[in-house]
């Protein structure tokens, strides 16, 4: 299980939304340079660059309910171009899954450390989801919440 808490100053309401936990997530990933060494591409909230052919991780948050204690969902999503491999003189495009692994690995080792009082997360579930039409997959991983306090307590 992960733990996070309060980050002082953040908000000026009592009730986490979807945007302080994308934020959080960000925070956490961005301030990592090895992360950000280790992928071609970038890290967003939400979107990546449109045709974006480049390791890119999403962050975005599908609900936060409104009363407390506050539960929620998000995603980050690790994107990897295919590997194009020659099968029976055919090329073919094929999932990087040692890259997937390794990235996804490297986030989840940084966002276990994090901790903020009040506040949990941990990873649920886990997958990679094929993009057939830009070639490429990516890893999904499900963060759930538990938001224990408010975030001016």
């Amino acid at each position: 299980m992960i733990m996070v808490g309060f980050i002082a100053g953040y908000g000026y309401k009592d009730m986490f939304t979807s945007f302080d936990t994308d934020n959080i997530l960000f925070q956490a990933l961005s301030k990592s340079e090895k992360l950000k060494a280790a992928i071609s591409g970038g890290i967003y909230t939400t979107d990546r660059p449109d045709n974006s052919t480049k390791e890119d991780i999403t962050i975005n948050t599908i609900t936060v309910n409104g009363s407390m204690p506050q539960r929620g969902t998000s995603n980050i999503n690790i994107h990897v171009p295919d590997l194009k491999i020659n099968i029976s003189g055919q090329e073919q495009r094929k999932a990087d899954r040692e890259r997937l692994r390794k990235i996804s690995n490297m986030v989840i080792s940084i966002l276990e450390p994090t901790i903020i009082d009040g506040l949990l997360f941990w990873v649920s579930n886990q997958i990679i989801i094929q993009e057939k039409q830009i070639n490429q997959h990516y890893t999904n991983l499900r963060i759930e919440w538990n938001i224990c306090k408010s975030k001016n307590n």
